[in-house]
């Protein structure tokens, strides 16, 4: 088993190209997740948290900045170098439980066609048989994928994913399209995962419900990190040039181009609004 890595980005853009004209995806991401660590990417659609997390995956370099996953910087590394990293050491589970499955094997046999790769690169899995169990899904998967609902296709997947017992677990929308009952167990599987393995967890989700049985979210917006939840609590985060992206409920009360004053009281720091440059 590979033992859980941290993730660290720093000033992380990425830029794409659609219809003649540059898009940026992110612009000057910097995150620290901690070995062993669950946090959810949270964003509406168009925001950048799909992007961010296929960069981590090492899908695609990015445009500019760096990323590290443990001691490794993503962009320095050869093709098989990279190979071997996501064979081994970093699983990434595509959004839709099916783009993660081949469809005329079993989900024991997913498993271990996935932990072939894996040994042949110098991974060290699990055994079969506690890899389905650790996610719940050892009573079904000897059954023809067609015959599974949703949320069983998904425990696949999620088991696909650990096949090569990993240190860091990307999931991509574990939960979307599943019911209420279906998307309980996907999210405590990951949290199984997590507690019993100590694999580093990184979810993009959309469901405030999955978002709100993480430790910790993260919530992407125009590129950039917006704020960050924890324990409940939401809080705005200064990025690298001093830049503080605004609470969601307070972009409605203090408009684009409103003055606002930060006063330094006590401890605490004070948002003063101080009107419109027309005014």
């Amino acid at each position: 088993m590979t033992a859980a890595e941290s993730i660290t980005t720093v000033g992380l853009v990425h830029i794409y190209r659609s219809e003649g004209h540059d898009v940026a995806a992110l612009s000057g991401v910097d995150l620290v997740v901690g070995a062993g660590e669950v946090i959810g990417l949270l964003g509406p659609s168009g925001s950048g948290k799909s992007t961010l997390l296929a960069l981590l995956g090492g899908l695609f370099p990015p445009s500019a900045g760096k990323i590290f996953v443990g001691a490794h910087e993503l962009s320095a590394m050869t093709p098989r170098e990279l190979d071997a990293f996501q064979a081994r050491e970093s699983s990434l589970m595509l959004q839709g439980a099916r783009r993660n499955l081949l469809p005329y094997l079993t989900g024991r046999g997913n498993v271990e066609f996935a932990q072939v790769r894996a040994r042949r690169l110098g991974a060290d899995p699990a055994p079969v048989d506690d890899v389905l169990d650790l996610v719940g899904a050892g009573e079904f998967a000897d059954r023809p994928l067609a015959e599974l609902a949703a949320g069983q296709l998904q425990l696949i997947a999620l088991a696909v994913a650990m096949a090569p017992a990993p240190g860091v677990l990307l999931a991509d929308e574990p939960s979307s399209a599943l019911d209420h009952e279906a998307r309980e167990h996907v999210l405590t599987a990951l949290l199984r995962v997590n507690a019993h393995r100590g694999t580093t967890i990184v979810v993009v989700t959309h469901d405030p419900e999955v978002a709100g049985r993480l430790p910790r979210t993260v919530t992407i917006r125009d590129g950039r990190i917006g704020g960050e939840g924890r324990q409940g609590e939401e809080y705005a985060v200064v990025t690298a040039d001093g830049f503080l992206p605004l609470p969601l409920h307070l972009r409605a009360e203090l408009p684009p181009g409103t003055l606002v004053r930060l006063e330094k009281v006590g401890a605490d720091y004070l948002l003063r609004p101080q009107g419109h440059p027309e005014e």
